[in-house]
């Protein structure tokens, strides 16, 4: 049995939004496994979703520079925001995308290897780390290609804390760029349904009929299993899959419409969008916590 902390709890608690004892009760059922017991959590309709800021720590900055029919975005990582908003990060920001632009990378390993007046990026960037006086990290590097009848659109939101690009066909530039200010405001995961793999589909099938047979078995006149799995499973699980593909999304500059239907009306089509947000997927540092665990520590004995 694995030992679980007040900060796994914690960390379980800000992805889900569940109770504490619910996440500490996730936890000990599935052996301190952190995605098992967000998945545990929405079975038992504690938890619809996973807050994506809660796995945000590090801070800097992301952009991109686009060079014809090429576009890189990256994010740039320094320890603190103070920094990010530093003249020196700011004007190293600023290299590395003209860097990038104009060289051939296909990723952050290839980009950390590009010759930049006879040092690698890398060590300009380590250079940099030494002056600015913080650990400064290049993290992700995407590198998107278009075709002449197609058309970026970019967009930066708080100076940076998210970028993100829109790739739509057409040559309409304020379409593009609504699209990839609609990408930065509502998130979604995939252009399309028919963009969703399989595998991502039978998982989610798998958890809103665990969470609604358990909603039955606690109703005062359950119906028969097959009627859940038949007739209310496949509505939820539609409804979760038009919320995190763009198309079918509610346009955000006009709730009314989807983005779909935007699109058509502009005669254009998306043919894909990359949007990067400060930190993601990086563990926040480990804040004080010792308060609430004192006023729990009977529940967490048990």
């Amino acid at each position: 049995m694995a030992n679980i902390t007040a900060a796994m709890v914690k960390e379980l608690r800000e992805k889900t939004s569940a109770g504490m004892l619910d996440c500490k009760k996730a936890l000990d059922a599935t052996n301190g496994d952190m995605e098992k017991a967000v998945t545990w959590l929405r079975e038992k309709g504690i938890a619809k979703a996973v807050k994506k800021e809660s796995a945000v720590a590090a801070e800097g900055l992301c952009s991109y520079a686009i060079n014809g029919n090429k576009c890189v975005v990256f994010e740039l990582n320094s320890q603190t925001d103070f920094v990010a908003q530093n003249e020196k990060f700011l004007n190293l920001l600023e290299q590395i995308g003209q860097v990038l632009a104009n060289a051939n990378v296909n990723n952050t390993e290839d980009a950390l290897n590009v010759d930049v007046n006879g040092k690698t990026l890398g060590t300009v960037i380590l250079e940099a780390s030494g002056v600015i006086g913080e650990k400064i990290t290049l993290r992700r590097v995407n590198v998107i290609t278009k075709n002449s009848d197609e058309v970026f659109g970019a967009y930066k939101h708080m100076k940076g804390k998210i970028v993100t690009i829109a790739t739509i066909k057409g040559n309409d530039d304020v379409v593009a760029k609504d699209i990839a200010m609609h990408v930065a405001a509502l998130n979604p995961k995939y252009v399309s349904k028919n963009d969703v793999p399989a595998e991502v589909i039978a998982q989610e099938r798998e958890i809103i009929l665990a969470a609604a047979l358990n909603e039955n078995a606690q109703s005062a006149k359950p119906k028969p299993e097959n009627i859940v799995a038949e007739r209310i499973v496949p509505g939820r699980l539609e409804k979760n899959l038009k919320e995190i593909c763009l198309l079918s999304q509610a346009f955000v500059k006009n709730p009314d419409q989807t983005v779909e239907a935007y699109i058509n009306g502009a005669k254009s089509q998306v043919v894909s969008f990359v949007r990067l947000e400060v930190g993601e997927g990086i563990e926040k540092k480990v804040n004080d916590f010792a308060a609430e665990v004192a006023a729990q520590s009977a529940a967490f004995n048990k």
